[in-house]
């Protein structure tokens, strides 16, 4: 049987609460919560907070009983399933069960193994009628992150660029400020926000010295700045070290004791992980698992052209988000230093999911045919 209007409408405005919780959850899913009366009134609503805070569910049960409304009979609807374990903060079916409600309507099961099905099963257990599947990939696309780490032990990794329709990101001579425009640059760093982390390597970080900061947007948060330094050049003055409440990551290939210990003393985690094919080298596939155990769900990536490669080359991007101005530079740095094709046969193979215009600039998200990503 289809969903009613009304499903989908409560479902939808349980999404909109999941999005408020973009910039706040890390590392815990972005969930969104509405609770309708057996009249079918909105009686509360709420999102996760952050970390250690209460979720959804909580959230909008509290905003009931401030809004003086009874619980008892109610229909649920939230973007994913409510926990039945201890964290940082009781279960939340504990909360649902207490409170008297009837129905629970959810997006998604929890892919996290400490819950992945528990939760339905207590309140089911209580004789509360569960669905699941409702706008499922729209609750997908907003926890990508979340999902991926759990189910595959790695970071959602999306890589940004800003490039012209040839697609130069810099001059010959490395000028690059600025190729698009400024509303094209805060939407940048509206997805800088949502990231866990934002990544560069070591050429990029020696020509530019970026902060890797979120400026152009409010953000009760600062991602934490990853550098992929094979061989710990990193300078003890880089910009990436002005917000001394940040955390930064160095992953190299050969630490060196006295740089590791200049640069901890600076602040920075170093990590080694050097590929088994190529010492000098960091391995990628190895630092995103060490990523994820960090409890990073998305990594958002601003790089030169050779690491790029690696990471497309690797398999490694889920999503692109390219933003493209509407000049012609001609001779310049590309975005991608990729191994020239002998057929079209062998290209990469990307699907739009999303193109609008940002100002002057064309914004494209798309992801790889074969990433299998959310």
């Amino acid at each position: 049987m289809p969903p009613s209007a009304q499903d989908l409408q409560y479902m939808q405005q349980a999404l909109d609460q999941a999005l408020k919780a973009l910039y706040i959850t890390s590392p815990n899913p972005r969930v969104g919560c509405v609770i309708v009366s057996p009249s079918g009134m909105i009686i509360g609503e709420g999102h996760t907070q952050i970390a250690g805070g209460p979720h959804a569910e909580i959230v909008a049960l509290e905003n009931t009983r401030k809004r003086g409304f009874d619980t008892k009979g109610s229909t649920v609807y939230v973007t994913l399933e409510p926990c039945s374990h201890t964290g940082r903060t009781p279960p939340c079916t504990n909360a649902l069960i207490a409170a008297g409600v009837k129905r629970v309507v959810a997006s998604l099961e929890d892919p996290n193994p400490l819950v992945c099905g528990k939760g339905f099963a207590a309140l089911r257990d209580a004789d509360i009628e569960v669905e699941v599947g409702l706008l499922s990939d729209e609750a997908i696309q907003i926890n990508a992150g979340f999902i991926k780490r759990m189910t595959e032990s790695r970071p959602f990794v999306r890589l940004k660029v800003a490039c012209s329709v040839d697609g130069a990101t810099a001059l010959l001579n490395g000028k690059s400020q600025w190729i698009t425009g400024d509303l094209a640059r805060a939407d940048g760093h509206a997805w800088r926000a949502r990231s866990c982390a934002v990544l560069t390597g070591i050429g990029t970080l020696l020509s530019d010295n970026p902060t890797l900061n979120v400026r152009s947007i409010v953000t009760p948060r600062q991602p934490k700045a990853v550098v992929i330094d094979a061989k710990l050049d990193t300078p003890l003055g880089a910009a990436i070290f002005s917000e001394p409440s940040r955390e930064v990551l160095i992953y190299c290939a050969q630490a060196q004791r006295e740089k590791k210990e200049a640069l901890t003393q600076r602040g920075a985690t170093v990590i080694e992980i050097p590929s088994s094919a190529q010492r000098e080298r960091v391995d990628l596939k190895e630092m995103l698992k060490d990523l994820a155990q960090r409890q990073i769900n998305e990594l958002h990536i601003e790089a030169g052209a050779g690491l790029n490669a690696s990471f497309i080359k690797g398999g490694l991007v889920d999503e692109y988000i390219i933003y493209q101005a509407p000049i012609v530079v001609g001779p310049s740095k590309g975005w991608a230093q990729l191994s020239a094709l002998e057929n079209l046969e062998d290209c990469s193979h990307l699907r739009f999911i999303e193109t609008k215009f940002i100002g002057e600039d064309l914004f494209i998200r798309a992801r790889p045919v074969q990433s299998g990503s959310p």
